[in-house]
Formats: C-alpha cells, sequence, structure tokens
C-alpha cells in the first residue's frame, strides 16, 4: 500500500461529513451526496471509522475529477480533505 498523502494544516472547509460508524460503502456513496452540496473549489471533510476509506475516497476522487487534498488520523478516526472539482 502507498503512503497515505497527509493534509496539510489550515484547510478552510466548506462542509463536514461525519460518516463515523458506517462501513463501506455508505463512507463513500455518502460522500458522493455531499459533495454535490458545495461549490467547486470548496472543501470538504469526511469523519470516518472505516479502514476502506483510506483507499475508497483517493481513489474516487482521481476517477471523479475532484482533488484529494490528504487525510489526517484524528483520535478514534479519520478526516479525509476533498476539493471539490
Amino acid at each position: 500500500m502507498s503512503e497515505a498523502k497527509i493534509a496539510p494544516d489550515g484547510i478552510d472547509v466548506a462542509a463536514v461529513l461525519d460518516a463515523k460508524g458506517l462501513s463501506c460503502p455508505m463512507p463513500l456513496l455518502r460522500t458522493k451526496k455531499e459533495i454535490g452540496k458545495i461549490n467547486s473549489g470548496e472543501v470538504l471533510r469526511v469523519e470516518g471509522t472505516d479502514p476502506g476509506s483510506r483507499n475508497d475516497i483517493p481513489g474516487w476522487c482521481e476517477r471523479s475529477g475532484h482533488e484529494f487534498l490528504g487525510l489526517k488520523d484524528e483520535d478514534g478516526y479519520t478526516s479525509f480533505f476533498i476539493k471539490k472539482g
């Protein structure tokens, strides 16, 4: 597995999606729905606990034209930062 891209500090976030406790494929499905609610260039922060999201979310960003800014391991969950394309 490749090294995870770590998000820089100070990212201005437009919306936060709480996907903690959800298992695959729900975090990605909720992310797809939530990204549609923000404007192009804005950042969505997704908070999740599903280990599969570490691969699913960056891969989906690449396929769908969004920019994966990175992730941060928090206390008990991971935050993913996605800039809408």
